[in-house]
Formats: structure tokens, C-alpha cells, sequence
């Protein structure tokens, strides 16, 4: 049915909005970005980290050693550092999503106008349009043929009628006709609010590096119980020193083996990714979005306002017959309340229609490729694809077809012989003229298509119009691969992943089939993002492993995409992938470096317990542990702190692979037992026993540490490769600054070092030298057994 103005629902007046308001009937959703500031405060204060080292901080400043407890500035360090760069994606997030986020028509007293939804009252009348996203629960007062989406919620497949009367709910979305609907529930009332707000939440759910990061976590909780336990018992019941001595050793060994900067180091990665995106208009609605489009192997490709730009113009016209086509299509473009691209384009061509009233009108869908309108005396008039109007192989279809074979958009305007709302329409078709439409290629696309298949990424142009014209656009932007018309495609899910291995463009694709399509790339390992615009791509962007949505398409593609480009540039997302990468590769890095620390830390504690054990059985000197806290608060600076932040921000076009846990326990695990077992050799070598005098033991200790420290050097020279000059310069820098701080007397004082026995110094350097040479030998070996080539230095372009 079609509504006419005198039927139209009148929207609320200004004092009744404003009525409303006033009672807080207003659609009061959650932000994007859920989590405000003090949220964000109380997440990266009150960590489990946090409070492990809070604990032991107050034990050490219990015995009066100020010094020791400089570890402590961490927990500001890790708090001050989150919270920053958290707030900072926060606010570039909320920036761009008032920016991306759909805004309904309200149509109140005042006029008709586009409003945030969050501008929604309780009974205000809202407009819809084909791709139009619900943003309130509501009951329809106008329908003309509108067809409503609501599987993204119910599951259904089929779209819905819906007649006056019907309930819609928000999250829905309008893939075909017209009408309005009364908000009848608004705010955390509506059916779709708590869903929106768990799907905003600023999150790392699902990130396949959150994930194995939390593997990792998990693996190193496993040692830290027991370790943890024997260290504090033999340090505190063996060795016979003073509580306080007994107590600083304790906690001494306890710091290392807290990874108290991986989970951080993350966190900041991803929101200097946001940040950076945010600078390219590019919205990322989920944060594993970065990480995943690093992942993505098949990127599939809409050619409508992806690679082609979205407006159109009228190129040709080609009558068939003695219609009157230039009134008959001005008509048709007048009669469409929301025209889609290639309607408005000739609605801007033929802008004086004759008049005629609609007795009966057909909207456009995606799944019949046609609409049109019934005008009593002046007949039944389609418009839409050739190739499905008229029967394969006529003479008007293969003209059709070769215009089409040059990239341009064909469609068939016809007279039909039943009306067009007839269950059987669109009937018999007469063709009565060819219009041509021209779409622009996008400057960027070819650059871009050449980026991905450099990179080793797939494409295949998925797109409803006529396979030979998507055919030809994709020839002419160098994309090579054989063209299928869809209706050809196989049902079966085997048969069909099969055809899509084997071609590359695909015509005449129907929204189920685009779905279809991304299951069966799924289903063969493919990890496969899925670009689109329109209320056709929602179900294929939605089930994708990454849907990006262009900022200019329908609200409801924007909706369920985890990445927006808001200034609708396809050449946007090398720049996304080159950020997952970034991400990807530097904390695999970071990652690296924590974790040898852990396992060289828990080692150690092992080692030295063990000792001390022994000494309770055989009667042999008890060991105190090596270091106090101080000790392994300097360690930490140069051979983790300051290098894992400045690694984890730089840049980085390495591919991303997957086993992100493999890769990073069997990088760390052989090297932290190397620097375990030398750090503990070092000190044996240079302990002098239980009645070593406090001088000695500073001279153990610092043996001790500087194995250690050379040891540690070597695994972050490793772990910076393959080498540019600012990588080269930071190992540089970090060993120098060891040499500093050894080499100052009132350093040596503070930190409680001494290098004054030669003898104990060198054999301690050796034994450092001999560690990071086995460092060295084992990332060349592992190289070998795991078919990993190694490579010292960058190549020019990466």
C-alpha cells in the first residue's frame, strides 16, 4: 500500500519533545565506548599485577630499604601509561563514532530531519528507507512494500512483510520499501540496547593474540606457585641472615617472574592503533578487528562503491520501441521515495514527470533485481537487470551483455503485462529502452588491488550486477581470474568453496549467496574480510571474519561491520592491515622479552631453592638469592622496560602468521634457560659461602648480575632482528647504559654493586659471553629445525 500525505502520522511538537525530555523519555543508550574515564582509572590501577607488587613493595619498605622498593614506581608507571593511552582511544573513538553512527529521519511538527539516535524520543515518528538501520523498538503507521531484516536478531532468514500495526525492533534493518514507525520503547528499554552495549564495550575479545598472551599468563601462573613457595621458605628458614636480608632476597627473587608490563605493552598497542586509524577516518567498532585484518587471506571485494565510486551517471540511451521512455522513467524516479544510486541517477537525467498516479509499486531488492510501478491506463513499467527480465539469449539481452562487457551498468526498461504487485511479476517484459550507466573506477583501487596481491591476499569481486560489466571493471583494474555469472554457482558448500577457489569475479550475486560465499572461504581455512556498502552485504559482513563498511553506505551495513571507513577510500586498508601487523609482530617481540625474563627469573628461584634444600638435608652452605629488588629493577630497565615499549610502537610490515604461542614459548623458553642456568653458574663461581662477608656478597651479586645483564642483552639483540639502524641503536644504547651505570661510583653505591675483584668481574663477563654466544647459536638453529629463514638485516622496502 502507498501512503499519501493526508494519511501521513503528524510528529510530535516541540514542547511535547521537549515534555519528554523532561521525564527522561529518551533514548538513553550506552556510549560506543563503553567504559568511561573512571572506568578506565579504576581497570589499569586496580590490577591483579598491580596488586602482587603493591604487596611486595610494603614488605620491602618494612625492613626500611627505601632503594629497594624502587620497583613500586612501576605500578604508577603501569597505571599512568594505560590510562593515557586508553583515554586517548576513547576519545578518538567517540569523535568518529558521532560521526559514523546512523541518524534516523524524525519526522515531528517542526520538519523532517536527520537526528543522532540518542535525539530519539518516546512516540516520536521515524522514517524509513531501504538499508535504513531501526534504531528504537517501534509499531509501523506507513507502509509502501516494506520489507524488514530482522535476523541479526531472530535469525530468521526471510525478510518481513511489515503492515500497520506490526512491531519492529531496534537492530533490524529495512532491505526493502518504505513507511515509518512510532517509537514505542526507547533507551535500555529497546530490544537491541544491552546487546549494542556488550558489542561497543572497548574490548580485546576474541583477539587471537589477547588469547594466547592469556595461555601464556596461564603457563607462567604454573610456575610462579611453587617457585614462589620454595624461595620463600628457603630464604627465609635456610640461610640463617637477618629477616631483613632474608626478606629483600625473597622478594628480590619474587619481582622478576611478575610479567608486570606484557598484558600492558598490549593494551597500548592496540589503542595507539585506534588512535593512528583514527587519523585515516577509520572507525574500528572491535579492536581485534586490527589484528584480525592482518590475519585476513581473502579479502572479498563489492564493486559498487568499493572499487567503482558510488555516484552514477546516465552515459546512453538506447530506445527499443515507441514508448514515451524519457516521461516513463522521470515518472519512475519521481514515485521512489528513497531512490538507490542508479535510480537517482536518472532521476537527475529525466527530471520532469508527467504526473501519473501509482496505482500499484514495486520497490527494488537485491534478491529480484528489478522494481517498478503499475499506472492504470498508461501501463506496468519495470525497470532492472536485462539478464533476469528477459530471457537468455535474446537479441536485447546479448546487446545488453555486450554494452555491459565495456564495465558499464545496463538496465532493461520494460512493459509488463500484469501489474507489478502481482504475486506473479514481473510476468511477461517488453523491452522498451537500454539505459547505460557509467560508474567512476576509484583512483585508488588499482594501487590498492596491487597492494593485497604483493601481500599475497586474495581477491575475489563479489557484486550483484551483470558478471561480464564486473568482469570487465575488474580486467581494467589488472585483476586477472575467470568471471561467473552466480546463478551458475552450486548449492552444495564442497562444490561451491571449489568454484571459489578457482574464480575470481562473480555477477548476479544474491545477499544469501554473498553469506554463502564467505562460509565456504571459511570452511577451506580462509580467513576472510568482506568490504561492502549496501543492505544487500549486511548478513556476508556480518558473518566475515572482518566486515569494513564504507562511511557513505547504509546505516545497517555500518552497524554490523567492525571497521568503518568513514571516508569511504578503499585504499584505506592497506593502512589497516600495515597497523594489525605492526600490533602483531611487536608484541610477539615484547612478548619474548617478558617471558625469557619469567623463565630465567623462576629458573633462577628454582636453582637456588633447590640449594637451599639441599643444604637442610646434606649439611652444604644455604644460598641466598643473588639479587635484591634494586638489583632487578636495573636489570629490567635496559633489557626490557624501555626497549619492550619502544619495540612494541615501531614499525612493522612483517606478514602476520599464525601460532602467535608456539612461535614465542619456543623463542623464549630456550633462552631463558640459558640465562638462567649462566646467572646461576656466575654466581656459584663467585659466592664465597656462609661466612662471606657483606663485601663478597655485593661482589657475588654483582657477578651475578652482570652475566646476567650481558646474557639479557643478547636475547633483546636477538629479539629487535631483523636489524635497522634505530633497532641496532637501541641494543647499542641499552648495553651502553649498563656501562654507565657500572662505571659511576655513586652508582655503584646507590645500587648496591661492585666490580673492584677483577678476577670474579671477568670470570662473570666470560660466562655472560658464553651465554649470549649459546643465545645466539640457538635462534640460527631453531631457524633450521623450523624452516624459518633468518635474516640480520631489513630488507630496503620492509
Amino acid at each position: 500500500m502507498t501512503t499519501t500525505p493526508e494519511m501521513q502520522a503528524s510528529g510530535l511538537t516541540d514542547s511535547e519533545v521537549a515534555q519528554r525530555i523532561a521525564e527522561g523519555k529518551t533514548n538513553d543508550v550506552p556510549t560506543r565506548a563503553a567504559r568511561s574515564v573512571s572506568d578506565i582509572v579504576r581497570a589499569n590501577v586496580f590490577t591483579r599485577i598491580n596488586a602482587i607488587l603493591g604487596v611486595l613493595l610494603l614488605i620491602v619498605l618494612s625492613t626500611g630499604s627505601v632503594i629497594n622498593g624502587a620497583f613500586g614506581l612501576l605500578i604508577i608507571a603501569n597505571s599512568a601509561i594505560g590510562i593515557i593511552q586508553e583515554v586517548r582511544a576513547k576519545r578518538t573513538l567517540d569523535k568518529l563514532a558521532i560521526v559514523g553512527q546512523a541518524k534516523p529521519l524524525v519526522r515531528r511538527q517542526s520538519g523532517t530531519k536527520a537526528v543522532t539516535p540518542a535525539e530519539v524520543v518516546l512516540d516520536d515518528i521515524i522514517e524509513l528507507g531501504p538499508g535504513d538501520q531501526i534504531v528504537v523498538d517501534g509499531e509501523i503507521v506507513e507502509e509502501a512494500n516494506l520489507e524488514v531484516d530482522e535476523s541479526l536478531l531472530t535469525g530468521e532468514a526471510d525478510p518481513i512483510a511489515k503492515d500497520p500495526g506490526d512491531t519492529v525492533m531496534s537492530g533490524s534493518f529495512v532491505v526493502a520499501g518504505s513507511g515509518a514507525y512510532r517509537a514505542t520503547k526507547v533507551g535500555r528499554e529497546a530490544y537491541a540496547a544491552k546487546l549494542a552495549e556488550e558489542a561497543s564495550k572497548f574490548t580485546l575479545v576474541n583477539s587471537e593474540l589477547r588469547s594466547g598472551i592469556n595461555k601464556i599468563l596461564q603457563f607462567i601462573t604454573y610456575l610462579l606457585i611453587p617457585a614462589g613457595l620454595l624461595i620463600i621458605y628457603t630464604q627465609l628458614f635456610t640461610t640463617g641472615a637477618g629477616w631483613r636480608e632474608s626478606v629483600l632476597r625473597m622478594v628480590g627473587a619474587l619481582v622478576p617472574m611478575v610479567p608486570e608490563g606484557l598484558v600492558l605493552m598490549t593494551s597500548i598497542a592496540f589503542a595507539v592503533g585506534v588512535v593512528r586509524l583514527g587519523r585515516r577516518q577509520c572507525l574500528v567498532n572491535e579492536l581485534p578487528a586490527i589484528e584480525g585484518l592482518a590475519r585476513v587471506d581473502v579479502v572479498c571485494a563489492d564493486k559498487t562503491g568499493t572499487l567503482t565510486e558510488n555516484g552514477m551517471r546516465v552515459a546512453d540511451l538506447q530506445r527499443l520501441d515507441e514508448a514515451d521512455v524519457g516521461n516513463i522513467l522521470a515518472q519512475l524516479a519521481a514515485d521512489d521515495p528513497r531512490p538507490n544510486a542508479s535510480m537517482a541517477a536518472i532521476g537527475e537525467a529525466y527530471k520532469m514527470p508527467p504526473g501519473w498516479t501509482a496505482t500499484a509499486a514495486a520497490p527494488f531488492k537485491s534478491a529480484t533485481k528489478w522494481s517498478g510501478a503499475s499506472y492504470g491506463v498508461h501501463g506496468n513499467w519495470v525497470i532492472g537487470a536485462p539478464d533476469v527480465l528477459l530471457a537468455p539469449g535474446s537479441p536485447v539481452a546479448d546487446q545488453a551483455e555486450q554494452i555491459g562487457a565495456a564495465g558499464l551498468r545496463v538496465l532493461l526498461l520494460g512493459a509488463s503485462d500484469l501489474p507489478v504487485d502481482h504475486p506473479d511479476a514481473p510476468g511477461r517484459v517488453t523491452p522498451a529502452a537500454l539505459v547505460v550507466l557509467e560508474q567512476r573506477i576509484r583512483p585508488d583501487a588499482h594501487d590498492t588491488l596491487n597492494y593485497f596481491a604483493s601481500q599475497k591476499v586474495s581477491i575475489k569481486v563479489i557484486s550483484g550486477d551483470n558478471a561480464v560489466s564486473v568482469g570487465a571493471v575488474a580486467g581494467s583494474l589488472g585483476l586477472h581470474g575467470e568471471t561467473m555469472d552466480a546463478r551458475r554457482l552450486p548449492d552444495a558448500p564442497d562444490a561451491l568453496a571449489d568454484t571459489l577457489e578457482e574464480y575470481t569475479t562473480f555477477g548476479r550475486v544474491r545477499p544469501d549467496q554473498k553469506r554463502a560465499m564467505v562460509h565456504a572461504l571459511q570452511s577451506r581455512g580462509h580467513t576472510v574480510a568482506m568490504t561492502g556498502d549496501g543492505v544487500n552485504d549486511v548478513l556476508a559482513l556480518k558473518d566475515a571474519d572482518i566486515g569494513v563498511a564504507m562511511g557513505s553506505g547504509s546505516s545497517a551495513s555500518r552497524a554490523v561491520a567492525q571497521i568503518v571507513l568513514l571516508d569511504n577510500k578503499f585504499a584505506t586498508l592497506p593502512y589497516v592491515v600495515g597497523e594489525g601487523r605492526r600490533v602483531i609482530g611487536n608484541i610477539e617481540r615484547v612478548s619474548n622479552l617478558f617471558l625469557t625474563k619469567t623463565v630465567y627469573s623462576v629458573l633462577l628461584a628454582v636453582l637456588v631453592g633447590m640449594a637451599g634444600l639441599s643444604s637442610r638435608f646434606f649439611g652444604t652452605d644455604p644460598l641466598l638469592f643473588p639479587f635484591q629488588p634494586i638489583h632487578v629493577t636495573i636489570a629490567a630497565w635496559f633489557t626490557i622496560g624501555i626497549p619492550a615499549f619502544i619495540l612494541s610502537l615501531a614499525p612493522n610490515k612483517e606478514r602476520a602468521h599464525p601460532g602467535f604461542v608456539r612461535r614465542v614459548m619456543t623463542a623464549a623458553l630456550p633462552s631463558g634457560l640459558v640465562v638462567g642456568v649462566a646467572t646461576f653458574a656466575s654466581y656459584l663461581a663467585a659466592y664465597q659461602g656462609r661466612e662471606a662477608t657483606p663485601l663478597e656478597q655485593t661482589q657475588a651479586s654483582t657477578a651475578a648480575l652482570i652475566t646476567l645483564l650481558v646474557a639479557a642483552i643478547w636475547v633483546l639483540a636477538v629479539v629487535a632482528r631483523p636489524y635497522q639502524w634505530w633497532r641496532v641503536a637501541l641494543v647499542a644504547v641499552s648495553g651502553l647504559a649498563y656501562v654507565v651505570i657500572f662505571s659511576i661510583p655513586m652508582a655503584q653505591e646507590l645500587f648496591m654493586l661492585d666490580i673492584s675483584n677483577v678476577k670474579t668481574t671477568s670470570i662473570a663477563l666470560a660466562i655472560g659471553l658464553v651465554a649470549a654466544a649459546a643465545i645466539e647459536a640457538i635462534w640460527w638453529g631453531q631457524g633450521a629445525v623450523l624452516g624459518e629463514p633468518r635474516r640480520l638485516w631489513s630488507s630496503p622496502v620492509g
